[in-house]
């Protein structure tokens, strides 16, 4: 039966996939991003937001995250990656999980939250680093942007990827606040277990 249950959270995205158990123990795992302009050292925090960070952790941890791109800054805003290649290709993603943002952990300067759709439980792959107290992303009366993590070193690196100039908009995709050279998420890897 309890295997029944667990394949049923799996395939409704409430439940991270096994693979993803990096550092079971560790309430804290670190992640540290290697971007074309410096390194960031990201905190998670397992006890806050233990779906989010098991399901960030599982791209982590099969390579997923690798030689993505930063593809929407919004100056003094946000700074959203994790979700297409330098060809703009979309990464696979899989199913959404559950909105994890009453979690208490506010969308702060320096914190990394999930980006998702309108919807409340739509967040997949992609995530955002705030570039300010962002509040308006805290769930008020409704659902809010759940922040899972806080950068721990490398705030310089951050404030070089915040500074990149931003298109108001890109003819080839669409989008909106595309980097005129979006920066690059080289390699994001877990960090060993600190004692």
């Amino acid at each position: 039966m309890k295997t029944f249950v667990t394949a049923c959270l799996l395939c409704l995205g409430l439940l991270a996939p096994a693979s993803a158990k990096v550092q079971p123990d560790n309430p804290f795992p670190r992640v540290k991003f290697e971007t074309s302009l410096g390194d960031i050292v990201i905190e998670l925090n397992r006890h806050r937001a233990p779906l989010t960070v098991e399901n960030f952790l599982h791209y982590v941890d099969i390579g997923s995250y690798n030689n993505t791109i930063f593809h929407r800054l919004v100056p003094g805003f946000v700074l959203q990656g994790g979700g297409y290649d330098n060809e703009l290709v979309p990464k696979k993603a899989g199913a959404p999980i559950a909105n994890e943002s009453g979690n208490g952990l506010k969308n702060k300067y320096g914190t990394i939250a999930m980006a998702r759709e309108t919807a409340p439980h739509t967040a997949t792959r992609q995530f955002f680093f705030n570039l300010d107290d962002n509040t308006s992303l805290d769930p008020e009366s409704g659902w809010g942007y759940a922040v899972f993590g806080v950068v721990v070193s490398g705030e310089d690196v951050l404030e070089q990827l915040a500074s990149v100039e931003s298109l108001p908009y890109h003819t080839e995709t669409g989008w909106r606040d595309f980097p005129q050279e979006p920066p690059v998420l080289i390699r994001a890897e877990v960090l060993p277990q600190q004692q």
